[in-house]
């Protein structure tokens, strides 16, 4: 049996989070349900095929509709309140280890240009999008941020760090600041290890010419696995949205199936 697309854990999460339906004018089509429309969503971001695309016996409604859901639930904030009710749910599970964090980047292509959209230097300067991404000790994403391809991944830290939402969910202040963060060689700058020093966080970053490479890898595997997950998910191996909003979108709701995969494994 095939298995869902939207499984009943995580609509039943979506479905607190979402705006109250417009009022429905009289005549006309029906309105397509929330649900069909986030499955057309899903389908697009696992499958990677285009909008216009979207097979119509799955009962999603057209590619449109579910792109302009997409769009409107991300303006009501329903998808980063939903990576942030996963976030709480693994904090309230012991799940969430905040004793090491784990950061990196990784650029992808960018096909059709538009914002946050950059010459890769190593892609011989083809136009790409970079992805920052910080985990915590077990690889669950914690908050992701967007650049050019050819911005330097020192740049970005200080907004990635504090794009961070303090996480409740056990007894206590919110989680927000590792006691911990490792970082490969680009990032050895006295700006990354200052940042962190005014957010006590304890800098464990590899130094150029000094690290042995075989240790490097030690801690940091992790958020290389993370990437690796984000893009089994097609939509999100090379970026085809113009809108950088469009994408980040589909990048969060990547980190969402991400924390909720590793929720159900405790339960």
């Amino acid at each position: 049996m095939a298995k869902k697309i939207v499984p009943d854990e995580l609509w039943e999460i979506v479905e607190s989070l979402l705006p109250p339906e417009p009022p429905k004018p009289d005549g006309g089509r029906p309105r397509v349900s929330n649900r069909a429309a986030l499955t057309g969503i899903l389908f697009v971001l696992k499958s990677g095929i285009p909008w216009a695309m979207l097979p119509q016996e799955r009962g999603c409604g057209s590619g449109v509709t579910c792109w302009r859901r997409l769009r409107d639930w991300h303006e009501a904030g329903v998808w980063k309140k939903l990576h942030q009710s996963l976030l709480e749910y693994l904090q309230e599970a012991e799940q969430l280890d905040w004793d090491r964090a784990c950061m990196d980047s990784a650029s992808i292509k960018g096909k059709k240009g538009g914002s946050a959209i950059g010459p890769n230097p190593t892609d011989r300067g083809r136009p790409g999008t970079k992805r920052h991404l910080l985990t915590d000790r077990k690889g669950t994403p914690q908050e992701v941020v967007l650049s050019r391809a050819n911005m330097h991944d020192s740049v970005p830290l200080s907004v990635l760090l504090d794009a961070v939402t303090p996480v409740a969910g056990r007894l206590g202040r919110p989680c927000q600041r590792p006691r911990k963060l490792h970082a490969d060689k680009a990032y050895d700058f006295a700006r990354f290890r200052r940042a962190c020093y005014r957010r006590y966080i304890q800098a464990r970053i590899a130094r150029r010419g000094v690290e042995d490479t075989q240790r490097l890898g030690r801690h940091r595997w992790v958020v290389e696995r993370t990437f690796a997950w984000l893009e089994q998910m097609r939509r999100l191996a090379t970026r085809y949205e113009r809108r950088t909003d469009i994408h980040y979108v589909f990048t969060l709701l990547g980190c969402s199936l991400i924390c909720l995969k590793r929720l159900r494994r405790q339960f």
